[in-house]
């Protein structure tokens, strides 16, 4: 059983990593990747429970709808002004859209936004996942909020 449980783990790691992006992926190409969409959400330790903030999604990049990579992501070029136009979303307490809250906003990258190729950017729909209103994207290249509301 232990044996097992081992080779179990080994396998589920070895795929875990063959999965992980290139890190010189699009330095070749001077590029950048831009999630295609992604929801916030947080973990209130005081209820126990996940806080599900909004969702944000890529409707087009300079006008085009985007091509997305089966990672879920948008090739950019660096150093190139480009207009992202988004759609954002609010969820119920179980993580279900609340369609009534559906806002789109364009987003404007300039010439300085990305300025190191290969790198891989999230684009949330706000800076924290509770108590906000409204969708103001926001660039990081972390999937976590950028402010905590504990």
């Amino acid at each position: 059983m232990t044996r097992t449980f081992a080779i179990l783990t080994l396998i589920l790691l070895v795929s875990g990593c063959q999965s992980l992006p290139d890190p010189r992926e699009g330095t070749e190409r001077n590029t950048v990747f831009l999630s295609a969409q992604h929801c916030l959400s947080e973990y209130l330790k005081e209820l126990e429970k996940n806080h599900y903030g909004p969702c944000l999604k890529v409707l087009s990049v300079a006008g085009t709808p985007p091509a997305v990579t089966d990672e879920g992501f948008i090739e950019l070029p660096i150093a190139t002004p480009l207009t992202v136009s988004t759609s954002c979303v609010y969820r119920h307490a179980d993580g279900s859209p609340i369609p009534q809250t559906m806002e789109t906003v364009e987003f404007k990258i300039t010439d300085q936004t990305f300025s190191k190729p290969g790198e891989r950017w999230y684009l949330h729909a706000h800076k924290q996942a509770r108590d906000v209103v409204g969708c103001e994207p926001t660039l990081s290249r972390s999937t976590y909020p950028t402010y905590k509301t504990d």
